[in-house]
């Protein structure tokens, strides 16, 4: 039975939607936060980059690799982004796809410049910040999703294979990459309000966005309880009672003094 909040549905899944899950490493979840919400926080990143010193008509451009994805974890207090990374509706849908109580790890906008906004190599999560168990990435549409304007990638079952080699990716940025593509994977095709749930171990990247207009996301990442992660050359810590981002909501978007680089994106 579902039902139906302000900003995120309540879900309860199937039995046969978790198996799908381990199985493949995603699940499509169409429809999670409706078209006016997701119009709503596509128009509030918006905001949050123009606070960054990003106008609109800069990211309809492509200029560099650093245009293939903009990331910062700020966003507003009291905002529908607010309501999408702290809901328990959320959460929920999180412990039942990791069968286990579980916690908000980090969230971050997910913006592929306009105008040949570049491609995302394919990358496990789990490359950055090491997890000894299950995390998450549930990923939102703010707007429509296709290979034209750069949606998102992913190689079903990879996860099997556990966390991969990594090296730096070919742009020379703070990114990392796999050695060798995967030949096998679909295009995400998504609609305003949709999401993608997929494991931390999940092959995945994005193409170019080649329309003149940015491709605008957002990725909410959770953890088990019983994680421990490695960071920062140090021994694991139980990331329950060690988090490694702080993840509240701001009063004001404020530029980060120095390059905004989130490892484990």
């Amino acid at each position: 039975m579902v039902a139906t909040t302000q900003i995120l549905r309540t879900l309860q899944l199937t039995d046969n939607e978790v198996r799908f899950y381990n199985a493949e490493g995603y699940l499509y979840l169409p429809g999670l936060v409706s078209h006016d919400a997701a119009a709503d926080m596509r128009a509030e990143v918006i905001e949050i980059m123009a606070g960054l010193g990003v106008s609109y008509e800069r990211l309809c451009q492509t200029q560099g690799s650093g245009d293939k994805l903009r990331q910062t974890q700020q966003y507003l207090a009291g905002s529908k982004l607010d309501q999408l990374v702290n809901s328990p509706q959320l959460l929920d849908i999180a412990s039942q796809l990791m069968q286990g109580p579980s916690t908000l790890y980090m969230s971050f906008t997910a913006v592929k410049n306009g105008g040949g906004g570049g491609k995302f190599h394919f990358h496990q999560d789990n490359m950055y910040t090491r997890f000894d168990g299950p995390g998450i990435n549930i990923w939102f549409a703010l707007q429509e999703m296709s290979p034209e304007n750069g949606c998102l990638m992913m190689a079903p079952r990879t996860h099997l294979r556990g966390t991969l080699d990594a090296v730096q990716s070919s742009d020379g940025d703070s990114h990392r990459m796999i050695r060798v593509e995967p030949e096998d994977f679909l295009p995400v095709r998504m609609m305003p309000g949709d999401a993608v749930a997929f494991t931390r171990l999940t092959l995945h990247g994005s193409g170019p966005n080649m329309t003149d207009e940015p491709r605008i996301g957002y990725a909410v990442q959770l953890h088990r309880d019983d994680v421990k992660a490695v960071w920062d050359r140090q021994e694991p810590r139980l990331l329950k009672s060690n988090p490694r981002w702080s993840t509240g909501p701001v009063d004001k978007i404020t530029p980060p003094e120095t390059d905004e680089k989130l490892d484990g994106h």
